[in-house]
């Protein structure tokens, strides 16, 4: 540093070396209002041979009552978060918006081994607002302490709450039109492998105490879509909603084929991945032996010649609604809740239902 000795230079000096008011130097940095190209090139001039990095940005914080950054929980490991294609497309979306807002984007990890490491860190970061990313759940908790900081909040998928702005999607009428499909294949014996019902990491057959213990929305009112159809199915809870567990689930199910499904409903397309899979290694042929059908619209490539039967939601739009509902929420307003539809794409694991095998 040149000019000032030991202190730190600041705006004040960059503007008395150029020649400049202190108001003239502030717009060169902040960009609020036009400067000619001349002064511009002397004020930055001026910080360069000062060693002048910019305006503090404690200090802007400070004065503008905003620390500039938003926190998006994403509701999962990070490394589980970027290996879901809906998260990413989602969190696109979000980064989209929050650019043209000139907002910062704090991931922050959840999930059952992370909660009260959340609870303590949104308890003492310097957020201006929050989203729950990727249906929060309904104790989700997290919720009361960010509540008695007064922080803005918005969810995706979740959580449901009176005072929490949602964009959310038509899980039950997704699901219902799926099984409505696979009813008309002549499929009756249908399974369904849900995304976690509690964060709690339990996988395996969820019965009716299990099922009624749900705290996410998407899973519950996608699982009740199925039931409007097909009435009482079987019901196999992933821990999560990865292509693994929907192997782990299909394995589960497929286990006996004398009892086996004709058709298994996953609430996720990586879900529905794994159910493949698995069952391609057990020797059935999908869709002649089973058919499957997903849910989100997700490339998936690791089908080989397969496309997926599935629902699709709009993923960047989603995360575009949820970032323009924080800039209302910055502003002083309230916005309205936003339902997105989705729509079922027909593809090539979902067929007729075969003869039940012989018993």
């Amino acid at each position: 540093m040149t000019g000032t000795g030991t202190r730190r230079p600041t705006l004040s000096d960059v503007a008395t070396s150029a020649g400049v008011s202190l108001s003239t130097a502030s717009l060169v940095f902040s960009g609020a209002k036009p400067v000619s190209d001349a002064t511009r090139v002397r004020v930055l001039a001026a910080a360069e041979s000062l060693g002048y990095g910019g305006p503090d940005p404690a200090a802007a914080s400070l004065r503008r009552g905003r620390s500039g950054v938003v926190g998006v929980l994403v509701g999962d490991r990070l490394i589980n978060a970027f290996r879901d294609a809906v998260t990413v497309a989602t969190l696109d979306g979000i980064s989209e918006v929050f650019d043209e807002l000139g907002t910062g984007l704090l991931l922050m990890p959840g999930g059952p081994a992370s909660s009260r490491t959340t609870v303590d860190r949104v308890a003492r970061l310097a957020l201006d607002a929050v989203v729950f990313g990727w249906c929060g759940a309904d104790d989700e908790p997290s919720l009361d302490q960010l509540r008695r900081r007064g922080i803005p909040l918005v969810g995706v998928e979740g959580p449901h709450a009176p005072d929490v702005p949602l964009v959310d999607l038509e899980h039950r009428a997704g699901s219902r039109a799926l099984a409505r499909h696979l009813h008309d294949l002549g499929h009756r014996d249908v399974a369904v492998v849900t995304l976690p019902l509690v964060a709690d990491g339990r996988d395996g057959p969820a019965d009716a105490a299990r099922q009624a213990s749900c705290r996410f929305h998407d899973a519950r009112e996608r699982l009740a879509g199925v039931r409007e159809v097909m009435g009482d199915v079987r019901v196999w809870e992933a821990a999560r909603h990865h292509v693994d567990d929907g192997r782990r689930a299909a394995r589960g199910l497929l286990a006996d084929r004398a009892t086996a499904p004709t058709a298994v409903v996953a609430q996720s397309d990586l879900l529905a991945v794994g159910v493949v899979l698995a069952a391609t290694e057990l020797g059935l042929d999908v869709p002649g032996d089973l058919s499957v059908v997903g849910f989100d619209g997700v490339e998936t490539p690791w089908l080989g010649g397969h496309t997926l039967t599935t629902a699709v939601q709009p993923m960047v739009e989603k995360g575009r609604i949820a970032g323009r509902m924080v800039g209302a929420m910055l502003a002083g307003e309230r916005p309205d809740d936003v339902v997105l539809p989705v729509e079922v794409r027909l593809g090539t694991t979902s067929g007729p239902a075969s003869p039940p095998p012989p018993r």
